[in-house]
């Protein structure tokens, strides 16, 4: 098998990029090593930013989504018993989209399908060879039989657990991490929001997010210990601590029922350096984790495949690798203003285990100065909605 550029990975990273080089006429096979069933049950990230929303448009993806999709021109910090409104629209005249990964997902997975151009699922034994040569290839077992793929390019879009940043010897990457001594607990049900928008809640009792990912369904989350199992959080549980967080207010509007999902993520910030390895492109969590309270994974990877798509349709149309060599600088510069923002909305809405009294009042002091600030309002809310492409 031949193809122009090997994508590693059908997330919704790797078939985001799939479906931009398809409609730039650039060849592309996907190799993703689980089903589709696998990888349309991934429960992920619901924010979308306007970047991504254009470019879900530009890869012709966007019709549903616009049909389907929350636009949200605010969201609320509870903090002390009290909700306070960061107005995106009024503040940098733009919203987010709350849309499922899921979905999102989906989405592509059905707009590959129809164009017919290839997805290789259940690629096991995935191997990269030959990564700076002028003559890279791929070899997979697919049903039983060794196949070997060669191409121009690869982008690696198969997450922090993926084989194409492992491919990359360790002494060609800077890895910069910062792992949270706390996870998330996160609960998906059938239910209708009690929120009309997203609710980051503060408490002495830890964080919570009141979320949805449409008008009958909400994904809420509780600040757990990383020695939590699932199987100790009953739903029951789940509701009544999630309630003492939010605070009576919305609790008193809210209906609760069985979870359809149930699962705790651990929280981290992670950054590999450079991104790019000769003809290896990494793109997405294979290069970067932020935590999720910055509302950026998705955003990051989109923002990331956006780049991507711009240096290899500038390479093929235009015979330029310039954009080749500058892709790893650009998509980083975006990445590590994600990651600044990503860990200062966690230091800020989090209680950390063993947390001393002056981190405390601090922490304090930054919500009220965020509260009775327009332009820190403005910063936040600039950030949330996403620094332009």
């Amino acid at each position: 098998m031949r193809a122009q550029v090997a994508i590693i990975g059908a997330g919704p990273a790797g078939l985001l990029l799939g479906q931009l080089l398809y409609k730039a006429g650039i060849d592309a096979v996907i190799l993703e090593q689980r089903s589709p069933d696998y990888v349309l049950g991934r429960i992920r990230a619901g924010v979308l930013e306007q970047g991504t929303v254009d470019v879900l448009d530009l890869a012709g993806v966007g019709d549903r989504l616009h049909a389907n999709a929350l636009p949200h021109d605010g969201f609320e910090i509870g903090a002390n018993g009290r909700q306070h409104r960061i107005q995106l629209k009024e503040l940098v005249g733009k919203v987010v989209t709350v849309y499922g990964q899921t979905e999102v997902t989906r989405d592509l997975m059905e707009a590959r399908a129809a164009c017919g151009a290839p997805s290789i699922y259940e690629a096991e034994s995935v191997e990269l060879h030959d990564i700076t040569s002028a003559c890279p290839s791929v070899t997979f077992v697919h049903n039983g039989e060794k196949r070997r793929l060669e191409c121009d390019f690869m982008a690696g879009c198969d997450g922090y657990h993926g084989v194409s940043r492992r491919s990359i010897p360790a002494d060609a990457l800077s890895i910069f991490e910062r792992v949270y001594p706390f996870g998330w607990l996160g609960v998906l049900a059938d239910v209708p929001p009690a929120w009309d928008e997203l609710i980051y809640a503060d408490s002495d009792r830890g964080f919570a997010l009141a979320s949805m990912r449409s008008a009958t369904r909400v994904r809420c989350y509780v600040q757990c210990s990383l020695t939590d199992k699932v199987e100790q959080w009953s739903d029951d549980r789940f509701w009544d601590e999630f309630k003492l967080r939010v605070g009576p207010e919305v609790a008193a509007r809210m209906t609760t029922g069985p979870s359809i999902e149930k699962s705790i993520a651990p929280l981290r910030s992670f950054v590999a350096e450079p991104m790019r390895y000769g003809q290896l492109f990494l793109a997405g969590d294979a290069a970067h984790i932020v935590p999720p309270t910055g509302a950026k994974g998705l955003n990051l990877a989109a923002s990331d495949v956006f780049y991507l798509y711009e240096a290899l349709t500038g390479y093929y149309k235009g015979d330029s690798r310039a954009a080749l060599d500058h892709y790893s600088g650009r998509a980083l510069r975006r990445v590590w203003q994600a990651v600044r923002f990503s860990w200062w909305m966690t230091s800020l809405l989090h209680r950390f285990p063993g947390e001393d009294p002056f981190t405390s009042r601090v922490r304090v002091a930054d919500l009220q100065y965020l509260f009775g600030s327009e332009s820190a309002q403005r910063t936040l809310a600039e950030n949330y909605v996403g620094l332009p492409l």
